[in-house]
């Protein structure tokens, strides 16, 4: 995305040290410290023909390509600045490269290099949890149609808000602009352009008012009844900025602002009190009943390098203080271009949630705590996709700068062809025994391959939300500490809410002092061999080793006193050898189980030549001795 990345300041430049600059390479760190990326590659690649290159110049060549989008380029930097460098975020970066270039699998293990690295960073997680996201992305069923738009020039075009007959775009297309050195191309202006009810276009004109100036104009958006236009606009242009002294270098942010309609322009444009000269915030985009304003920001105290937020507008038109929307929806990387849509859904385009490559288009609740779902393609690509709107005849538009368009970034105009149907999943997790809802349990969510969907810890009231795409088989895995795992499965539905109960039964009721107390396991007569009723009971014991650790455990098997003692003890030796191995076999570690057999030598009953049937019973029995480990070990 070319031109987008205008808007990301220096936080995103490097992931090097100063340090690690040298006096071959004050030239070409000037022009990166300036944005000037085009002109920064070219400096750092004379470097690299001179046999100057180190690290350091292949990392800032890396960047300063991925900055500008050459994805071949990038990638081919990456890889070699890694061959010495340990940067986990370049890590990414190259998995990103890798993937924009059709490289899936090479970016999959460069994920796989980047999760053993980082395995606490959440985009991490998210692909161990599942690693084949990209064949179920891909698998989806176009729910849209998109053509590239005639209007599009070949610089770099995006946005797409309509109101009232009139679409409202971002264009670089303006060559009486002085062009910017990020990219080369002028300064971004607000166009606008007629739609007529054929869907044909007019020829686009630079918006009327007091919108655009010499320096970067972005997206807009607009109340419910079209008066009052919210865009973002560089911070040049009100001398704001901050001052890098070592480079001489002038930092702008992007800021918001509102203007008034009158007549057919725009006047009285007034900076909202969510600006700041150290942070940006962009992106705008005004909820349906002109409640509440969503927008990007790189301010402190975020999960990432942009978030999405969202501010009240009081009635009086007034933007108060803003709110993230938390890390359902915010990751490590970059969240930006919220839309607000005339559905139920909140849209977004990301680099940190799992997607088919770079800014992906995701959506989700208006909260923004349910799950957050890829819309595929073709709304995305192996490029950026950003920009996302759709009106409430389903017709809208997307932004990408994926191959095959007229320039840098085109608009498409998009068409819903299947609706995006969600069922909200409410899962309650209780104690099988007692009824009570349990706080703290972990639900995981799987599709019908075994995949991950997501996973959520249930709340104090024992519930934990999902959301699944209509008529889509699912189930569930409970888990918490003390109690049995449970599993469910869940049908498909096209059902809004369906609420599902899963029960945990305690573990604890399996212990008694220094034993884990099974039901009885049967063998057969006179033989070894773990049946499938004895497999069910260690299955249980298997259960209760993972809940804990540490445990070891020492099993012994015991028979009636009806057969010779020597017999008995044989069999009951292989008895206590298959229990064992049917334990191993499950994952537990050969060092934390053993096993006896014992014959008829420790009676459970003393009754003997005249023992009931029911007291043989009791003497057939196999017992599971906690030596360490266990909750009531010291």
């Amino acid at each position: 995305m070319k031109n987008i990345k205008l808007f990301l300041t220096l936080i995103i430049l490097s992931s090097f040290s100063v340090a690690a600059q040298n006096k071959q390479t004050t030239k070409a760190d000037k022009h990166f410290a300036k944005l000037e990326f085009v002109e920064a590659a070219e400096a750092y690649n004379k470097l690299v023909e001179k046999g100057e290159a180190d690290a350091y110049v292949y990392g800032q060549l890396a960047e300063a390509n991925y900055n500008i989008f050459n994805t071949v380029e990038a990638e081919k930097w990456y890889a070699k600045a890694l061959e010495s460098s340990s940067d986990t975020e370049m890590m990414y970066k190259y998995s990103e490269m890798l993937k924009a270039n059709g490289k899936y699998d090479a970016s999959n293990q460069q994920m796989r290099t980047f999760a053993a690295a980082s395995p606490n960073d959440e985009r991490a997680k998210a692909f161990l949890a599942n690693p084949n996201y990209l064949n179920d992305i891909l698998a989806k069923e176009e729910n849209f149609t998109a053509k590239n738009l005639e209007f599009n020039s070949p610089a770099s075009d995006f946005g797409g808000t309509l109101k009232e007959g009139k679409l409202y775009f971002t264009s670089a297309r303006n060559d009486s602009r002085r062009t910017y050195g990020w990219n080369d191309q002028p300064f971004l202006d607000i166009y606008e352009l007629t739609v007529a009810e054929d869907g044909t276009y007019s020829e686009a004109s630079v918006l009327k008012g007091k919108i655009n100036t010499k320096y970067h104009e972005g997206i807009v958006t607009f109340s419910p009844d079209g008066s009052t236009m919210y865009f973002s606009r560089e911070s040049f242009f009100d001398n704001m900025y901050e001052k890098n002294e070592d480079t001489n270098t002038k930092l702008s942010v992007i800021q918001l602002f509102k203007a008034t309609k009158s007549g057919d322009s725009w006047k009285n444009v007034t900076a909202l009190s969510l600006n700041s000269n150290s942070y940006s915030v962009k992106n705008p985009s005004v909820s349906k009943d002109g409640s509440t304003l969503y927008f990007a920001s790189d301010m402190e105290g975020g999960f990432g390098k942009f978030d999405i937020y969202k501010a009240p507008i009081a009635a009086d038109g007034t933007v108060e203080a803003a709110e993230n929307l938390g890390n359902k929806v915010n990751t490590p990387g970059q969240e930006m271009f919220p839309y607000a849509g005339d559905d139920e859904y909140l849209y977004f385009s990301s680099n940190g949630h799992l997607g088919l490559g770079n800014l992906d288009v995701y959506y989700t609740t208006y909260s923004g705590t349910e799950t957050v779902k890829n819309i595929g393609a073709p709304i995305n690509s192996k490029a950026d996709d950003f920009a996302f709107v759709l009106d409430a005849d389903k017709n809208g538009y997307v932004s990408s700068n994926r191959a095959g368009g007229k320039g840098s970034d085109d608009i498409y105009a998009i068409r819903e062809i299947k609706p995006l149907c969600n069922v909200d999943m409410i899962v309650t997790v209780e104690n099988a025994e007692t009824g009570v809802k349990l706080a703290g349990a972990m639900v995981t969510l799987y599709d019908s391959e075994g995949s991950v969907i997501a996973t959520e810890t249930t709340n104090v009231q024992g519930v934990a939300n999902f959301t699944t795409d209509c008529d889509q088989d699912t189930s569930l895995k409970a888990t918490k500490l003390e109690f049995k795992d449970t599993t469910a499965t869940v049908n498909g539905s096209k059902d809004a809410r369906k609420a599902v109960t899963v029960d945990l039964t305690p573990i604890k009721k399996m212990i008694v002092e220094d034993k884990v107390v099974l039901d009885p396991i049967y063998f057969e007569f006179d033989k070894s061999n773990i049946t499938p009723q004895g497999a069910a009971e260690l299955d249980k014991l298997v259960l209760v080793m993972n809940k804990y650790p540490e445990m070891v455990i020492y099993a012994t098997a015991h028979t009636d006193n009806r057969g010779k003692d020597g017999y008995n003890m044989n069999l009951s030796e292989r008895r206590a050898q298959s229990t064992v191995s049917y334990v191993i076999s499950k994952g537990i570690s050969a060092s934390r189980i053993t096993g006896e057999g014992k014959g008829e030598s420790e009676p459970a009953v003393q009754c003997g030549t005249n023992c009931t049937e029911a007291q043989h019973q009791q003497n057939r029995r196999s017992q599971f001795t906690i030596k360490s480990g266990g909750p009531n070990s010291n």
